[in-house]
């Protein structure tokens, strides 16, 4: 059978979800598609391409229809999409991270929050600043959300991990600042 890299993806996106990232291996992706592993270096040429690739599916899979028309707003959309974006997969949070990390992949989310930041008059100093403000909370945030529900559903934590309401209070004090920046 032949795979195509979308099918690749995603088959690579649930075994991701079904086992985590630690188990997704080149190896254990080619006997889930019953290919040998030399079979995917077609598709993708190592793992990081790989990991780049499905955090960018998960973005795509993620994605809402804009509704707001202010630049905050608009912040605040992309940012909830984000974070439940990598919500929606086990370790989603982790493979996003690291593919923007590394600079592989995953960089819409950056270049939507630095034109809603420009469009809310911002400097472009303080966009760029505002927007490593923002995806270092959505990032860490999400990333601590994730981890804890997965140790609490292990049973190795007992408390519940801070959920879409400190999320968004968080956010709204870092909006805070902001406006602040423009109105000031």
């Amino acid at each position: 059978m032949r795979y195509h890299r979308g099918d690749v993806v995603d088959r690579a996106i649930v075994v991701l979800d079904e086992y985590g990232l630690e188990s997704l291996t080149m190896r254990r992706l080619a006997a889930e598609l019953g290919v040998q592993p030399s079979a995917l270096y077609h598709h993708v040429p190592n793992k990081q391409t790989l990991l780049a690739a499905v955090a960018d599916e998960i973005l795509t899979r993620g994605r809402r229809s804009r509704r707001a028309r202010k630049w905050d707003r608009r912040v605040v959309e992309v940012c909830a999409e984000l974070r439940d974006a990598m919500l929606a997969y086990r370790d989603g949070a982790e493979v996003v991270v690291t593919a923007y990390t590394f600079g592989l992949g995953a960089g819409e989310p950056a270049s939507q929050l630095q034109e809603a930041l420009r469009d809310g008059g911002l400097p472009d100093d303080l966009v760029d600043v505002g927007t490593r403000a923002l995806l270092h909370l959505v990032f860490g945030h999400t990333v601590e959300e994730q981890m804890a529900l997965q140790a609490a559903s292990a049973g190795a934590i007992d408390r519940a991990p801070g959920g879409p309401a400190d999320f968004e209070r968080g956010l709204e004090l870092v909006l805070d600042g902001l406006r602040s920046k423009v109105n000031g």
